[in-house]
Formats: structure tokens, sequence, C-alpha cells
């Protein structure tokens, strides 16, 4: 653990009435979305002139729980949350995704060869997910297959292309179809490849929130909306979509609205338009992808209806924005009052049903 209060190391507060709300969430429960703090030295080996283009993580934190980095120490720190399992993500490797293809590539097999280390600590709790480089398409499919032999799951690719290889152009197809033969999902996470935050841009004040809350949705609506409406999951009809830690309650308005344009363009004498899908952009979503969400309030409110089965719960452990170590306080005042079986799938069964765990 560590000498700082729990308080401390989480910006998130808790009152005694989500407190209370928690006995109302099950208690296991696994979280779709969670990250490492790499060690400092993890790009030692790489040569200088690749070490150049990437920032070295720090040698220690004064605000995060050591699990992040220590693969025992966060153990208690997950059962003390009541978190039987966890999917995880890279912290500093997603700055990597609009780094040069040769520094992606190296700093990526370092990072995925340390992650798979890091979870033969616990490999029935310890999931994660490899860094993917797409420069070069076939490189990618290889890094792909040698990191499933490793037990790592599916890809991280970056969410935001650079301008030269969108996401709805057939650059990936050999990517697609391998993904679809492993049986393993492509992820797409926020704040990966040439974002609002790309280079390191930092914004203060009100560009800040805008960056945070306008841009990144926008970044991940675009995204998901290459991948659909360019006919991707027709021509890979098996392949599996994760949007990360983008929230959920946008998706469905994206979806209405997109479902709206769809059928209003096919009537004859509105265009009658030639997309490359022929079914509404909300069947191939609940067919094709899933979503992470961590405190979304409105989203939640949302599964009465929608998203129950392509939702996953996360905690976003060790980061500063994370519900640990009240998570369940968290989930008890967003999803409280949802019906037992529905809890179950957003807060553990969508989970290890898309990654086929064993737990």
């Amino acid at each position: 653990m560590t000498d700082l209060t729990l308080d401390d190391m989480s910006a998130r507060y808790v009152d005694a009435d989500m407190k209370k709300a928690a006995a109302k969430v099950p208690t296991f429960i696994v979280s779709a979305d969670d990250h490492v703090d790499e060690p400092a030295d993890l790009w030692d080996s790489l040569p200088a002139e690749l070490r150049e283009h990437l920032a070295r993580p720090p040698a220690t934190f004064a605000n995060r729980p050591k699990g992040g980095r220590d693969p025992k120490a966060r153990l208690p720190d997950m059962d003390m949350d009541g978190i039987a399992a966890a999917v995880i993500y890279p912290t500093f490797t997603l700055r990597v995704f609009d780094k040069p293809q040769k520094v992606q590539e190296e700093a990526f097999r370092l990072y995925n060869d340390w992650i798979a280390d890091y979870c033969k600590t616990a490999p029935k709790r310890l999931f994660a997910i490899p860094c993917i480089s797409c420069w070069d398409i076939d490189q990618a499919v290889s890094e792909m297959r040698r990191c499933a032999d490793m037990g790592l799951l599916g890809a991280l690719i970056w969410q935001v292309p650079h301008p030269s290889l969108p996401l709805h152009s057939k650059h990936y197809d050999k990517l697609w179809a391998a993904a679809q033969e492993l049986d393993q999902p492509i992820h797409l996470h926020i704040l990966t490849g040439f974002n609002y935050k790309s280079g390191g841009a930092e914004s203060k004040g009100m560009e800040k929130v805008r960056g945070s809350v306008n841009i990144k949705t926008s970044d991940s609506a675009n995204c998901l909306y290459d991948m659909i409406w360019s006919g991707v999951f027709s021509r890979f009809p098996k392949l599996k979509l994760v949007i990360v830690e983008a929230e959920m309650g946008w998706i469905p308005f994206y979806l209405q609205q997109w479902d709206y344009y769809f059928r209003r363009n096919q009537k004859k004498g509105h265009g009658n338009e030639a997309f490359a899908i022929e079914r509404l952009p909300s069947e191939i979503f609940n067919e094709h992808v899933w979503a992470t969400f961590m405190d979304d309030y409105v989203g939640a409110q949302l599964l009465n209806f929608w998203g129950e089965k392509k939702c996953m719960w996360s905690s976003d452990y060790p980061h500063p924005n994370m519900t640990w170590p009240n998570s369940r306080a968290f989930l008890g005042r967003q999803i409280g009052d949802l019906a037992p079986e529905k809890q179950k799938l957003v807060l553990s069964q969508n989970c290890i049903d898309l990654y086929k765990l064993k737990l």
C-alpha cells in the first residue's frame, strides 16, 4: 500500500448516502478498464535515437497506490474494492501512439513483454490488452499474434490515426481479419494517436474542459462512425470492437441520429444514398461493439432500456480519476436500482463473456 490515506489518493468525494447505496451492488465485480504505471526504466534498452522521442515514466508517484507498478501490491487493493479481476491498459505508453513507426513498434514490444510478465503474478485476475502499432499493418498482425501467444487480449490501436491512415481505409483489413480469426477484440482508448493532446499539448481554463468533454467525445464518436459506416463489420462479420474510457451516455443518442439519417437518405426522393452499410447503425453496434464507463450517471439511467449487454464498468485504477477504493459506492449511486440481472451483466458477465475469461 502507501503511507498516504485513501482520501489523498482519489479526487472523488464519497458521501454517506453513496456508501449506503453500495449495499445494493453485487460483491463480484470485474473492471473492464484498469491501468498500470510503467517502470521508469522501461525504455532504457532502446537505442538513443528512439528513446529521445519518449517521455520517461516517473520513478515514483506521490499520490498513487503502489499496485499500478507492483502486481503483488495490486491484489490486496483489488480485494479492498471487491474487484475479482481487471482488464489492464497502459498509462505512459498511451502517449506513444503518435510517435514515428520505429519508435512505436519497438516501444510497444517492450511494453507488451513487460505487461505480460506483470499479469503472470495472478493469471486468473489480471488480464492485459497489448499495444499494436498500425503504421505497418503486416507488423501489426505479427505483433498481435505474438501477444496472443503470451496470453494478452486483442489489440489496442490508435483511436485517432494519422490523417493518412483513417480507420475507414482498407489499410487495416489484414488486422481486422486477424482479430476476427483470433476471436479477439480491437480496442480504441481515449487519448491515443493524433488527438487534441498529441505532442504533449496542454490547455488551460475553459479549453481544458472543452478537450476533456467535447473533443474527447467527438474523437470517440468519429472513430465509431468510421468503423460502422465504412462497412468494416460487413466485410468482417465476426469482428469485435471496444470503445474504452469514453463513457456511454452519448452513444444511444448518436445511434438514434445515425439511424434517422440512414433511413432518411435511403428513401426514394431523398438522395437514395449508396452507403457502404445495408443495416441500421444501431443494429451493427449491438452486434459488434462494446463500451466501458466509469462514472456516468446519465448513461447508467439509460441501462434500463439500452446497453445492458454491451456496456462494461471500469474503475480506472490507479489513476487519480479512479473510483477505488469506493467503487461499489459509486456504482450504488449509478446503478443501485437497476435490476440484479442487469447489474450482473454490466459489472462482470459482459466482460467475462467478451474475453472468455476463466476466473
